[in-house]
């Protein structure tokens, strides 16, 4: 729903407060904030959280840091060192050779411009927003109080599987008309990237080759979207795209256009930027796979920074076994003496939900750890 106020525009929103209640609150549309040529950042968009010093991608060995895994070549041990290497020191890593056709990726690309390049109006008649554990439709998702500050966003979010997780719900936009068909077909190529991954990090780790693979199955498993749109912003200095948080996910697959220099990691208790060139593809480990691994490879703690002059797109699938599933660690000792215990995917998504800009990895600590 969209609301007009002294000539701003805001999404309307609901989210569940401390006592269980639920509630509604007004959230400005970012683009159209953007749009009209403001120059100081409203307040509820000034972020907390510069607790650490950023450390530009320019310092940074980007071939060392995060190299390139081929995934044409993971049979190969060579390729399957440097997956295990990258993936445990830094959480994510760049691929290519992955098989999904730049018509394809192209084809995302064209489809997400076309939706944010309408009007407001034309966007909230094509699209609508719900209030779930996924806060699925258009909007700005994950607003969890009136207090905590915004991140400088808009998205789009919907669910790409299983096949009728949707029905009956307004989340996919009808305009562009082709908007679902292209997102689905981008989301069935990339499972099939995603699984060759599970079985190579699996191998990787001197694991048994299908111990993740197993927890997914073709039917139940889940690809949801997200679409994040960050216009430029006019204090880039006091604004994030996001706030620092890890992804609820096995994998997630990301691919970004319109610029690069936003996604941050935190690494040694400094934010690095993250060397992602435009037109490749990235893969970060979830929580799940955390658990799932016995904590051999963590997923990354990790934000997104907001650029001053440059609009930026990034489209995220998050990659889970189905919501009921129940999954375990593996079996034999993890890198430390913490213990991971068995977690229903769908409750964990749910928990790591309600915490309101944690400060660290906070749904992990209290319900996957003994």
């Amino acid at each position: 729903m969209e609301i007009k106020e002294d000539g701003v525009c805001y999404h309307e929103t609901k989210f569940i407060d401390e006592h269980g209640l639920i509630r509604s609150t007004k959230v400005p549309v970012v683009q159209q904030l953007a749009l009209s040529g403001l120059k100081d950042l409203p307040n509820r968009f000034i972020s907390v959280s510069q607790d650490h010093p950023v450390v530009s991608s320019s310092i940074l060995d980007a071939s060392r840091a995060f190299p390139t895994v081929d995934v044409a070549q993971l049979g190969r041990t060579q390729e399957l060192v440097k997956l295990a290497s990258v993936a445990q020191e830094w959480g994510l890593f760049l691929v290519i050779n992955h098989g999904i056709e730049d018509s394809v990726l192209h084809g995302v690309e064209d489809v997400v411009r076309g939706f944010f390049g309408l009007s407001l109006e034309e966007k909230k008649s094509s699209v609508g927003t719900y209030m779930d554990v996924d806060n699925l439709g258009y909007g700005q998702n994950f607003v969890r109080s009136e207090e905590e500050p915004l991140g400088w966003i808009d998205r789009l979010a919907m669910k790409a599987a299983p096949s009728e997780a949707s029905e009956g719900l307004l989340v996919w936009p009808r305009n562009p008309a082709n908007f679902r068909q292209v997102m689905e077909q981008y989301a069935e190529e990339a499972r099939k990237v995603c699984n060759h991954l599970l079985e190579a990090l699996a191998e990787s780790l001197s694991l048994e080759k299908h111990v993740f693979l197993e927890n997914f199955d073709s039917e139940n498993s889940e690809i949801k979207v997200r679409v994040n749109y960050y216009p430029p912003c006019p204090r880039p200095d006091l604004a994030l795209g996001q706030h620092p948080h890890s992804d609820a996910s096995a994998l997630t697959l990301l691919m970004q256009f319109g610029a690069t220099g936003g996604l941050q990691v935190l690494k040694d208790a400094k934010w690095f930027t993250v060397p992602w060139p435009e037109n490749t593809l990235l893969v970060s480990v979830g929580d799940l796979m955390e658990i799932m691994s016995n904590g051999r490879v963590k997923s990354p703690w990790h934000r997104v920074a907001t650029l001053a002059d440059v609009e930026r797109f990034s489209v995220a699938l998050f990659y889970n076994p189905p919501s009921q599933a129940e999954i375990e660690p593996v079996e034999g000792e993890g890198p430390s003496d913490e213990s991971y215990k068995k977690v229903v995917v769908g409750e964990y998504v749910r928990n790591s939900y309600k915490y309101s800009l944690p400060v660290d990895k906070q749904p992990m600590m209290n319900f996957a750890k003994n």
